[in-house]
């Protein structure tokens, strides 16, 4: 097979051109490396959920809104924002008819308290003096007509009013338990509510410190694809450079073989030429010997035939004259020792080299992936400052030692709480209980005294039940006097706290007015502005905060941290990134110890450049081995001579004809034949050489000139790509922090630190502080109060009863005198 290395130095030319001019192009892509993989981040923001307290409706809910609604008609004033105001920032400027103005439903209360506490006592003072002296409570001392009717209405009324009081009472006993036993849920709930503020203002810190502690976790992945980057660079850039690497290699090694061929076929023919020559010095003598003696036996007169045969004889003469060939001895002494490089030995070790390529850059590469790690194992000092210049970060600290100090010293007072709400507990139970007491006598000298009505007719029968009847019930007129005192007392004190706890607190909290009061300027001191606490650039609105709290939002949102804190600053890592952009730039990959080409294979193929091998005149061969050795056929002019000695008559003849022919044949054998087959074998040299000399010139340039620009370009190419890779992997590394900044981003702002908490916290005190604590507390000291004014009615009713069931001193005649049907005739109206 023929080769045209002409033309695969050209596509090798080709393809090299093609590789550098667009390699460039391609260097941007990154698909050796790929995008960021997604990291997981473990959520920083505590899940917070502060149970709302809720009161279950019971039958007492009709009761609370009617005492909500006479403490309304009480208090008629709205939230004292002006006094409040000057109470908490100048409490020496509060006047006492500001207060007394504000107060004024509770100062006509405390009247008619004064008013009960002076009437009711002396009142009862004088009954006594008048019982003494037999004038007040005694008995009728004459029986008429209408008296019936009297004591029936009396009786009557005294019944209605006892039954009115059986109730109060006994809502009264049902309240007071209810307060006693939601004191101390509510007692525990306050430290709880505090336990929870506390955790969520200590729970901030920890939330943002644990979120900055989560860049370890792109320092890991970029810390371990680090590890693997030099191999991954060297590989792209083997594979990048692989194809025009191997073509060139297989260019070098097949123009290695050509010249080696070229070498052995010039070599060939210079030392076939020298044989056919010292063959044709040989072969000449014999032929012109043969040619003479031929001539002279087919001249012979005697010789019958002999003319073709002469005529054979006078052409017996060589044909080609090799000393006439061109000279090939300045061409083989120009390639004298060529090849002295081995040329598939040396491709194959260029080869084993390249491939080398990608742990030849992990070994380069190792110093600066060292300091590459030492870089990234850096944190950036913008995060480690993230926690510290959070607002609220040193008043956090302050916060929850404060809260935990409040509640920690807020059990010690809830308990004193709890053991003098005991003490209140056991003196409503006393008093309603003296209450019920009145209204057991009460009941026992109605009982009694319509039972000695009943029995006033039978002259057997004493009037020991009427009497006993009339003293029960003084009996409760003396316990009205004398507890009214305590129990007014009582009422007046226990309202006092627990309306102005409903209409001051309560009212305003649940409609808010609170809020506005807080969120008014100048109205709190700047010792409780939140916004001053907090260190916030701008108000915070308290009422806006709750509603937000209320929906989940988070602290970021409610205290519109986004105008005091600038987080963007905290998250940059520019200067992070551009130092590890620094350290990456240099890296270096040298491809310097990449020889395509030995200095012996150069010199080889230089020689050949330079050894004349396209200048040999190789048609000057050609003209020779076209010529035959002999003019003629040696072997049939043996034939003929054979045949002319069986005809000759002349056995001498025909013997010397037959010796002459077989000397041809010999000749033939012994040199003719050697001197062809030599001409066959510089044929082919010649043709060899004729065919590739022409284009072994132009194709050993153009593979010279490829290897030495590739060889120049490689350090460049390499470079690039080099370049590209980092940058790619600069990319790639750069996603995962894009991810853990975009993370804290959404962590910080939109799920740390709900407030759902606060708000919750609110709402629960609230319900504790109104609906479970206050709403019974008051419904005990309206239902007491309202036993404590139906008193006066119960003393007088009882009074004016009693003295109807004593003995009547003179009574009608029976005629006149009406039944027992129409004495409970009023009653039964009733």
């Amino acid at each position: 097979m023929v080769r045209a290395p002409g033309l695969l130095a050209a596509l090798l030319g080709l393809g090299l051109a093609l590789a550098l001019a667009l390699r460039p192009a391609g260097a941007a892509d990154c698909g050796a490396l790929g995008p960021a993989e997604r990291l997981a981040f473990a959520p920083a923001a505590k899940t917070r959920w502060l149970a709302p307290r809720v009161r279950a409706p019971g039958p007492l809910d009709p009761l609370y809104g009617t005492v909500r609604r006479f403490l309304s008609v009480v208090q008629l004033n709205p939230l004292p924002a002006e006094l409040i105001k000057a109470l908490l920032n100048e409490p020496s400027s509060v006047k006492a008819d500001e207060v007394v103005r504000y107060e004024a439903g509770y100062v006509v209360c405390a009247v008619i308290t004064g008013l009960y506490l002076l009437v009711v006592p002396t009142a009862g003072l004088c009954f006594c003096c008048c019982r003494c002296r037999r004038r007040c409570g005694g008995r009728v001392k004459m029986e008429h007509k209408t008296m019936a009717c009297e004591r029936g209405t009396l009786m009557a009324f005294l019944l209605l009013t006892t039954l009115v009081l059986l109730i109060g009472v006994a809502t009264a006993f049902v309240t007071n338990q209810r307060t006693h036993e939601q004191m101390g849920p509510s007692a525990k709930a306050l430290p709880e509510t505090l336990l929870s503020l506390r955790g969520l203002v200590s729970d901030v810190p920890q939330e943002l410190q644990a979120v900055a502690q989560q860049f370890s976790l792109p320092q890991e992945q970029v810390l371990e694809e680090l590890d693997g980057v030099s191999r991954s660079i060297g590989n792209v850039i083997h594979t990048q450079l692989k194809s025009t690497v191997y073509e060139v290699l297989a260019s070098v090694l097949s123009l290695g073989q050509t010249l080696q061929v070229s070498v052995d076929q010039l070599r060939a023919l210079n030392a076939t030429s020298a044989e056919l020559q010292e063959g044709q010095q040989a072969l000449a003598p014999a032929v012109q010997g043969h040619r003479e003696r031929l001539l002279a036996l087919l001249q012979e007169p005697g010789c019958r035939g002999c003319a073709e045969a002469l005529d054979r004889a006078h052409a017996l003469e060589l044909g080609a004259d090799f000393s006439q060939v061109p000279s090939v001895d300045d061409a083989l002494h120009r390639l004298k020792g060529v090849p002295e490089a081995n040329f598939s030995s040396m491709v194959q070790e260029e080869n084993s080299t390249f491939n080398a390529l990608p742990a030849l850059a992990a070994l380069q590469t190792a110093d600066v992936i060292r300091e590459l790690k030492k870089v990234v194992a850096q944190q950036p000092r913008e995060l480690r400052t993230l926690v510290e210049a959070f607002p609220g970060w040193e008043a956090a600290a302050h916060w929850s030692q404060a809260l935990e100090e409040m509640e920690q010293s807020s059990r010690p007072y809830l308990k004193e709480v709890q053991r003098y709400e005991k003490y209140r507990w056991i003196v409503g139970c006393v008093l309603c209980s003296v209450v019920l007491l009145v209204v057991v006598c009460n009941l026992l000298g109605l009982n009694l005294g319509i039972w000695g009505l009943c029995n006033r007719e039978d002259p057997s029968h004493s009037e020991a039940k009427g009497e006993a009847g009339a003293r029960f019930l003084m009996v409760g007129v003396g316990f009205s006097f004398l507890f009214a005192a305590p129990l007014i007392l009582l009422v007046f004190a226990t309202f006092l706290v627990g309306g102005n706890v409903q209409t001051l607190v309560c009212r305003s909290w649940e409609s808010g007015e609170l809020y506005e009061f807080a969120d008014t300027p100048g109205n709190l001191p700047s010792s409780m502005n939140l916004s001053q606490l907090l260190g916030l650039k701008k108000n915070l609105s308290v009422l806006l905060a709750y509603q937000q709290c209320k929906q989940g939002a988070v602290l970021w949102t409610v205290l519109q941290l986004n105008d005091s804190y600038d987080l963007e600053k905290h998250l940059d890592i520019s200067q992070y990134t551009a130092k590890l952009q620094q350290e990456l730039q240099k890296l270096k990959v040298d491809v310097k110890n990449l020889d395509l080409l030995s200095p012996a294979a150069r010199q080889d193929l230089e020689a050949l450049q330079s050894s004349g091998l396209e200048s040999i005149h190789y048609p000057g061969f050609l003209v020779e081995i076209q010529k035959p050795v002999v003019n003629i056929s040696v072997e049939k002019l043996a034939q003929e001579l054979e045949r002319l000695s069986q005809t000759q008559g002349n056995t001498v003849l025909g013997q010397q004809l037959q010796k002459e022919a077989q000397g041809l044949r010999n000749l033939h054998q012994e040199k003719l034949l050697l001197q062809q087959s030599l001409v066959a074998k510089l044929n082919l040299s010649v043709h060899a050489l004729a065919s590739s000399a022409p284009l072994l010139q132009p194709e050993t340039s153009n593979v010279l000139d490829r290897v030495t620009h590739l060889e120049g370009e490689l350090p460049t190419w390499a470079t690039r790509i080099l370049k590209n890779e980092s940058e790619c992997f600069l990319t790639r590394e750069m996603g995962y922090f894009s991810q853990y900044v975009a993370w804290v981003r959404e962590e910080v702002t939109q799920r740390i630190a709900t407030c759902q908490p606060l708000s919750g916290a609110l709402d629960n005190g609230r319900v504790i502080l109104c609906d479970m604590a206050a709403d019974p507390w008051n419904a005990f000291w309206f239902c007491l109060g309202w036993c404590t004014f139906l008193l006066i009615p119960s003393v007088i009713f009882a009074v004016k009863t009693s003295k109807y069931f004593r003995p009547i001193r003179k009574r009608l005649s029976t005629s006149t005198r009406p039944s027992f049907g129409a004495l409970l005739l009023p009653l039964k109206s009733f």
